[in-house]
């Protein structure tokens, strides 16, 4: 039997990990079991709770609860944390998701005890190291031992880098195997997409219509901690919603919205909270953003995972970032990078308005990126296991 410790964190974390939760429950129960540990990263009930019980996962075996904290703080906790429970369970692999902090400190704490690293979402670069999540995502790749990378892009910048696709087996550290597997968010999509129909109606009680809304979502802290970049996308926000007369629809992350009711200018605060056009909601269980996302006319966001449904949901996309990770989407003319410029963002959303024929051809695989992953791991441990 397989032993594996999944490490979550972040909500994105928790939907990915779903992906291969639900397909070791279905396909390899007799020989796969996953220790799940949340390190309590995001803390607040609808940003990961509500996650577990909506995607069917299973609780989490320990919860760190770490909380929110400066960077080295938090990580340093959870290196701790995981290092006692790696020490504990003795799996074979652990895996880890992503870029997040809870990332950083699962592979940190791994590599120091020999436990091999498998990195899903492995090779994503958005060659910007001011970015916290550059230096995790470049880190954890380095200690892995098992990379599975969602796109050829990925698997570019990972040779880039000095890594070998060819490598035999059986993989290290030293010597990792590197695959390309398609997107894990993908399985998730094509299994929940229809769920979601059935069990929310966000778009009735909004009084949503279809297409006839932007949805936009702003969390990293470049932006959020930035008065001026906030202001800046607020301020877009609000004259697409007065000019254009779009529906605005903003899933508030919990960080976001203290950030609006403290720092933003006065005259721009009422703008944004008294027009009727423009919805500020809580933070949304991942069901009700699939509906929003499926039935939205256009999709403005700093994440790298709102981008990819983006996509998957053939919508135009607008990223409030200097750059993206996902350079598939702008190189087949389905997104375009605006940054936190008011002008730009504007200007994007009147392009998309004027152009509806895009091209979403297929780059991000088949949907079934979680089985590969599990006979992968399972190959490695015992090529008969896998049969």
């Amino acid at each position: 039997m397989l032993k594996i410790v999944t490490v979550v964190g972040a909500r994105p974390q928790i939907i990915k990990a779903a992906a291969l939760s639900r397909t070791i429950r279905n396909s390899f129960s007799d020989q796969i079991h996953e220790v799940i540990i949340h390190t309590g990263q995001h803390y607040d009930a609808n940003m990961s709770q509500v996650f577990f019980e909506e995607l069917g996962i299973p609780s989490p075996d320990f919860n760190l609860n770490i909380g929110s904290a400066p960077h080295g703080r938090q990580t340093a906790l959870m290196i701790q944390g995981i290092e006692d429970i790696l020490l504990s369970e003795k799996p074979d692999y652990i895996v880890l998701y992503g870029d997040t902090n809870s990332t950083l400190a699962g592979a940190v704490a791994a590599s120091k005890i020999h436990i091999p690293v498998v990195h899903i979402e492995a090779g994503l670069r958005s060659f910007n190291k001011s970015m916290p999540e550059e230096i995790n995502r470049i880190m954890c790749d380095h200690a892995s031992t098992l990379l599975f990378v969602p796109t050829k892009t990925g698997i570019k910048n990972l040779e880039r880098e000095g890594f070998k696709t060819g490598n035999p087996s059986p993989f290290t550290v030293d010597k990792p195997g590197v695959f390309h597997c398609g997107d894990i968010m993908f399985d998730n999509l094509l299994y929940f997409s229809e769920l979601a129909g059935q069990r929310s109606n966000i778009m009735q009680s909004l009084n949503l219509k279809e297409n006839e809304y932007v949805l936009c979502t702003i969390h990293r802290d470049n932006n959020t901690d930035s008065p001026g970049r906030l202001q800046q996308i607020i301020s877009a926000m609000c004259n697409i919603a007065e000019k254009m007369k779009l529906g605005i629809v903003i899933p508030l992350h919990p960080r976001t919205s203290k950030i609006i009711e403290s720092k933003l200018p006065g005259e721009l605060y009422e703008r944004l909270t008294t027009n009727k056009n423009i919805h500020l909601i809580p933070p949304v269980s991942y069901l009700e953003m699939i509906l929003l996302e499926k039935n939205a006319n256009l999709i403005l966001t700093d994440s790298g995972g709102v981008q990819k449904e983006a996509y998957f949901f053939k919508k135009p996309l607008v990223v409030a970032r200097p750059e993206t990770e996902w350079v598939e989407i702008i190189e087949n003319g389905a997104g375009i990078i605006a940054d936190a410029d008011e002008a730009k963002i504007i200007e994007s959303v009147q392009f998309f308005q004027q152009h509806d024929s895009l091209k979403f051809p297929d780059v991000f695989g088949d949907g079934h990126a979680a089985e590969f992953i599990c006979r992968t791991m399972l190959e490695q441990i015992n090529p008969d296991l896998a049969k």
